[in-house]
């Protein structure tokens, strides 16, 4: 008689992930059986999942790293939240046990600005703050010094990395006043202001498609050491935007062109860019794990459905 072995378990660590792309990604691990998933961050959003272990503390608190984490052989260690290279050489050197796959979620915000579009993952990374950000001025540039970091502790301490780029995140739990703030509008039946210049192209990317790239990197060797884009190829420009409005809400959407300087002297809080691309290309990591993208009217319809449903609570 045989009989079936039994499967390892894999011990998964995320620091961070209550919100947002995090939390869509437990949702989606959970699915899974065969994971021991552990969650690192300061419990302000407790997830309260029977299949999932919470620890709580700051990420900078080396002591409270090493008292709360256990030392498992940590299959991959997934990092939503380390936005400098201080982040990431606290949370490498305080983790108890052995980590074999280091994820790090950075962004595209880390890419000089270029005509060469779509861009790429070798493209320019930015050499210093960008001062159009504003009170974000240092995002990009410490996110890019972090990714940098990461690669110099995985080589020392004989870790495999994935960094992952994501381009603009859309979709359910997201917190962040983007698609929300032209729902909000559409729902109340005000005019939506809109730059008139129809230039501007963005990628945008949904927040379920992130979690399942995740998912699907872990300990997987296609990946190892290696950096990655996350972007859909659609190229939505703020008219594209406002067609997939209509068609997915069914409302009559009335629009008014602005030019940026009054939109800005107005302090219309546009959430994308008035006059300038934010374009990638997310076909290598497409490509490395035969993933095809949701299109962006699919998923923002299932993001409008999950709008309405948090309107009724």
């Amino acid at each position: 008689m045989h009989t079936r072995r039994k499967k390892t378990m894999k011990n998964i660590l995320i620091i961070g992930g209550s919100y947002f792309a995090g939390k869509i990604l437990v949702e989606e691990l959970v699915k899974e059986k065969e994971l021991n998933i552990f969650i690192y961050n300061r419990g302000n959003r407790p997830l309260s999942k029977d299949s999932v272990t919470e620890l709580v503390g700051d990420r900078s608190d080396i002591t409270r790293i090493k008292e709360v984490i256990p030392p498992n052989n940590w299959d991959a260690v997934i990092d939503f939240c380390a936005y400098t290279p201080m982040d990431i050489e606290t949370m490498i050197d305080a983790i108890p046990g052995q980590v074999n796959h280091y994820i790090y979620i950075s962004t595209t915000t880390i890419y000089e600005e270029t005509v060469d579009l779509p861009v790429k993952e070798d493209a320019l990374t930015l050499s210093g703050p960008d001062p159009q950000l504003g009170q974000y001025s240092d995002y990009g540039y410490n996110k890019w010094l972090a990714e940098c970091k990461l690669k110099e502790k995985c080589k020392a301490k004989q870790i495999t990395y994935t960094v992952l780029r994501p381009a603009i995140i859309y979709g359910e739990y997201n917190y962040a006043p983007r698609e929300s703030y032209f729902f909000d509008l559409i729902q109340n039946d005000k005019t939506l202001i809109l730059p008139d210049n129809e230039l501007p192209l963005f990628s945008f990317v949904y927040v379920v498609d992130v979690a399942n790239i995740i998912k699907k990197s872990i300990s997987n060797d296609k990946v190892y050491n290696e950096t990655f884009n996350i972007a859909a190829k659609e190229m939505i420009s703020y008219k594209r935007l406002i067609e997939v409005f209509r068609e997915i809400t069914g409302k009559t959407i009335t629009t008014k062109r602005m030019n940026a300087a009054m939109i800005d002297k107005k302090g219309i809080p546009l959430p994308f860019p008035l006059d300038h691309h934010l374009l990638y290309s997310g076909d290598k990591i497409s490509r490395v794990l035969d993933f095809t993208y949701t299109p962006f009217t699919t998923g923002m319809k299932n993001t409008y459905e999950y709008y309405q449903l948090t309107l009724n609570r």
